[in-house]
């Protein structure tokens, strides 16, 4: 009877610890409703400054259980190669090349404890990974939780990318020389508008 007694309690025990793990959030970004907008201010060969709008659609990522969040970054995913239409023959494989890997780390039980209809603000440190470079960015996030299993993600002030940065890029370069954007302003103000969702 005792060593009965004994099973049911580990039983008990174990169904306890099991069960935040069948209960745990499993969030992704919806390709459908997650993109990046740029505007890329070309400087023109008379000094002329030209703003381009410019978009990073279909983001996708996945947050790993210790908070991981990476996103692959690919030509293919920009509204690039609608304006450019039929790619050289030499560019063709580029498309779904990896541009650049943006890493960032979050604590899932921000995520997990916001109520819905309630804002947080955080503060991410970007991780942007070209082959063997890396920079690292900081970078405001507000989370608005709009449903149980849905989380808008923006960022909560005004942003900006390094052109030279970009211009040093040498897949970038070439993508915004083929635009004939031979030179860009120093910032490239950048708008985040995504949606994590529970798988």
């Amino acid at each position: 009877m005792k060593r009965m007694a004994r099973r049911v309690a580990w039983t008990a025990a174990l169904g306890v610890v099991a069960l935040p793990c069948v209960a745990q959030a499993d969030w992704q970004l919806d390709p459908e409703k997650s993109r990046v907008e740029a505007t890329i201010t070309e400087i023109t060969s008379s000094g002329e400054s030209v703003a381009h709008r410019h978009a990073l659609k279909r983001m996708n990522g996945h947050i790993a259980e210790d908070g991981t969040l990476r996103l692959p970054v690919r030509l293919n995913q920009t509204d690039v190669l609608d304006q450019l239409g039929d790619l050289p023959p030499w560019m063709e494989s580029l498309s779904d090349t990896e541009l650049t890997t943006v890493v960032t780390q979050l604590d899932p039980s921000v995520l997990e404890n916001l109520p819905v209809g309630e804002s947080r603000t955080e503060t991410l440190m970007l991780s942007v990974q070209d082959g063997d470079a890396s920079q690292q960015e900081p970078l405001k996030v507000r989370f608005t939780r709009e449903s149980e299993d849905e989380i808008r993600v923006r960022n909560a002030e005004a942003v900006a990318l390094d052109g030279n940065a970009i211009m040093q890029n040498q897949t970038a370069r070439t993508v915004l020389g083929l635009l004939g954007y031979q030179q860009i302003d120093d910032e490239v103000p950048v708008e985040l508008d995504a949606v994590l969702v529970d798988r």
